[in-house]
C-alpha cells in the first residue's frame, strides 16, 4: 500500500471569445426571470446576421423622395443619423422579447412586418395579458413627419423618446430602464453589437433608444404600385390629373377622387408619404370618450385631435383609427362619405365652407357612388409595398 499519495487535479478553463457575427447566438437565461416567464426547457432562439450587415443608411430612393416638401418632413436628427450597424442593433432590439419583464413581448409583437408594422388586433396584448388603450400605429415611413412627435396623442416629442415608453409601460412590457440595461448587458450578443454601433460595448438606455430609432427610421416604403406609376408621370404634376399607365380604370378614378377638392383627402394625407402636417379631428364622434392630444395639452381646442398616420401600406394595417373601430377600408370610406360627426374641433377640411369655430359645425357629405367608393379603396391598395413587407432587412433576426 502506497502512502503519501497525492492526487493532482487539473482544471482546464477555456476563455476563447465567441464570435458574434455570422454565428448563431443562444439567448442565455438571466436573473430577471419572473413567475410568468415562459418555459425555459424549449430550445433558445438564435440570431443570424449577414456579413456584411444590411444597408440601412444609403437607400436607393426614387427622385421624388428628394423633393423639398418630402425632405422637410424628415424628422431624423443630426445627433442620430441612421447607420448600418446602429439599425442592425436596433433590429435585434426590436425583435428581442428580453426587453419585456418576463421575456414574452417584443416591440415586434405589436408591430408586425406583414401588417405594415402595426397590430392586426384592435388592441395589443401586453406582457401579462392586459390590453393597450389604443390601436398600435403602423410604422411605415415614420421618419417623414416634420413635427417629430409620436403616439396618437403625440405625447412623445421624438422617436428617441417614444421607443423607450412601451418598454416601461406597466401593461405593455413592464421593465424599468436600469434593470433593462443590466439585463441586456448579460446577453452575450449585445456587447459586440453595441461596440460595432457606438464604438464600445457599453449598454445604456440612451443607446437602446438611438438604435431602435435608427431601425424604425430606416423603414421606408417606396416600391408600391403607386410609386411605379409616379416614376413615369410628369414631374411636379398633380397625381390626380394624370392617369397612370400601370393603374386600372378604377384605380385611376380613385386616385383622381383622392386628390380632388370634392373629397379633399390629400389635404390631410399630403405629399408622397400621405401624412398630415399635424394632428386633426376627423369627426369620429360628436362627443369623444378619448380626447387624444387634448389629454396631454389640456387645451379644449385640441380635444379629440389625433396624429394622422401615413397611408402607405394602409391595406395591411387594419383595424383603423385610434380605437380600431373600423375593420375594413370600405368602412373607413363610408365614414368620410356619410358619417362625419359635428365635433366642436372638427378639422376645417371636413367642414362645409364658411363653418368656423366650435359652435358652427356642419360636416361635409361626399355623396359618393358605389363605384366611386370602390375606386377609392382600389386606389388605397396601390399604396401597398410587398417588397417592403417582405424585406429581410426588417424581418425577425431570431431563428428558433
Amino acid at each position: 500500500m502506497l502512502t503519501n499519495l497525492f492526487i493532482i487535479l487539473f482544471f482546464c478553463f477555456s476563455c476563447e471569445k465567441e464570435a458574434i457575427l455570422n454565428e448563431a447566438f443562444p439567448i442565455e437565461t438571466t436573473d430577471f426571470s419572473d413567475p410568468h416567464e415562459e418555459d425555459t426547457s424549449t430550445p433558445p432562439p438564435i440570431i443570424n446576421l449577414p456579413d456584411p450587415v444590411f444597408n440601412y443608411a444609403n437607400l436607393n430612393l426614387p427622385p421624388f423622395f428628394n423633393r423639398p416638401d418630402v425632405q422637410d418632413q424628415d424628422n431624423e436628427p443630426d445627433s442620430n443619423p441612421v447607420t448600418n450597424w446602429g439599425a442592425t442593433l436596433g433590429r435585434v432590439l426590436f425583435y428581442d422579447k428580453a426587453l419585456s419583464l418576463n421575456n414574452t413581448i417584443a416591440c415586434a409583437s405589436c408591430h408586425e412586418q406583414e401588417s405594415g408594422f402595426s397590430d392586426p388586433n384592435m388592441f395589443s396584448t401586453g406582457f401579462e395579458g392586459g390590453l393597450t388603450g389604443r390601436n398600435s400605429m403602423g410604422l411605415t415611413n415614420a421618419r417623414y413627419y416634420a413635427r417629430g412627435s409620436f403616439f396618437w396623442d403625440e405625447r412623445a416629442a421624438t422617436l428617441e423618446d417614444q421607443v423607450l415608453m412601451p418598454i416601461q409601460d406597466h401593461v405593455e412590457m413592464g421593465m424599468n430602464l436600469e434593470d433593462l440595461t443590466e439585463k441586456l448587458s448579460q446577453l452575450e450578443y449585445y456587447p459586440e453589437l453595441f461596440e460595432q454601433a457606438f464604438g464600445d460595448s457599453e449598454v445604456s438606455s440612451d443607446r437602446i433608444s438611438l438604435a431602435l430609432a435608427q431601425f424604425i427610421r430606416s423603414m421606408v416604403s417606396y416600391q408600391s404600385k403607386y410609386d411605379e406609376g409616379l416614376r413615369t408621370s410628369p414631374p411636379g404634376m398633380n397625381p390626380g390629373n394624370v392617369n397612370f399607365s400601370n393603374f386600372t380604370a378604377s384605380e385611376n378614378l380613385g386616385k383622381a377622387l383622392f386628390f380632388s377638392r370634392r373629397t379633399n383627402c390629400a389635404a390631410c394625407h399630403g405629399s408622397i408619404n400621405f401624412v398630415a402636417p399635424r394632428p386633426f379631428n376627423n369627426g369620429l364622434d360628436l362627443v369623444s370618450e378619448d380626447n387624444g392630444v387634448g389629454v396631454i395639452t389640456r387645451d379644449r381646442r385640441e380635444e379629440a385631435l389625433f396624429k394622422v398616420n401615413s397611408l402607405r401600406n394602409i391595406e395591411m394595417t387594419a383595424p383603423y383609427m385610434h380605437d380600431g373601430r373600423f375593420a375594413t377600408l370600405e368602412q373607413v370610406i363610408e365614414h368620410y362619405n356619410s358619417g362625419i360627426q359635428a365635433h366642436p374641433n372638427l378639422s376645417p377640411q371636413l367642414r362645409l365652407p364658411g363653418n368656423e369655430g366650435p359652435n358652427n359645425v356642419q360636416p361635409i357629405r361626399m355623396n359618393l357612388s358605389e363605384e366611386e367608393k370602390r375606386a377609392l379603396v382600389d386606389f388605397l391598395k396601390t399604396l401597398t409595398d410587398q417588397s417592403f413587407l417582405q424585406d429581410e432587412r426588417f424581418s425577425d433576426p431570431f431563428q428558433s
